[in-house]
């Protein structure tokens, strides 16, 4: 799915000062980007635009739940997440991106397209260690829990071979 204009901003016809934007991202706006470990969203961005005369000033909020799986038990679960970026955009004779923080677009340009910013902002705030709230505090029934469990008893029932025991007390004399 390609991107449409609700994400392009025409910034030569708004007037100077403070602007904002509100945008409901939800799992059709993941389609045009390759990462698909989102179940669902329920996310809201909030970008406070503010227009200069020589430079424009991106100040992006967004928080809410993304679906996701467990990476220990495999269960589905909504994680909250919330981060900000501010995004500065200065004009100049060609389009540059090398600053993480400051964006250059050539003088004729008319718009800003800002869905990469926002799938950028979207991407790092999920944690990379995903772990169910259920796993954390106990209370998450599941199969492969339950498996864990079962094969973690098991090695420590395993008991270690008495003549073993006699030569690493020879190491210790």
């Amino acid at each position: 799915m390609k991107q449409d204009k609700v994400y392009k901003i025409p910034f030569k016809g708004l007037k100077l000062g403070k602007h904002q934007f509100n945008y409901v991202i939800e799992k059709e706006f993941f389609e045009s980007y390759p990462y698909d470990e989102f179940i669902n969203t329920d996310l809201t961005v909030i970008v406070d635009f503010n227009k200069k005369d020589t430079m424009l000033v991106l100040h992006f909020k967004m928080q809410g739940t993304v679906r996701i799986n467990c990476d220990v038990s495999g269960e589905e679960f909504d994680q909250f997440i919330e981060s900000s970026y501010e995004l500065i955009v200065n004009f100049g004779s060609e389009f540059n991106d090398d600053n993480d923080q400051i964006l250059v677009v050539p003088h004729g340009e008319y718009e800003l397209d800002i869905s990469q910013y926002i799938y950028e902002m979207i991407i790092l705030s999920v944690p990379t260690k995903r772990i169910h709230p259920g796993v954390i505090d106990g209370t998450l029934k599941s199969k492969a829990l339950d498996k864990l469990e079962e094969l973690q008893n098991r090695k420590q029932k395993e008991q270690i071979d008495p003549r073993w025991e006699k030569l690493k007390g020879l190491i210790k004399d």
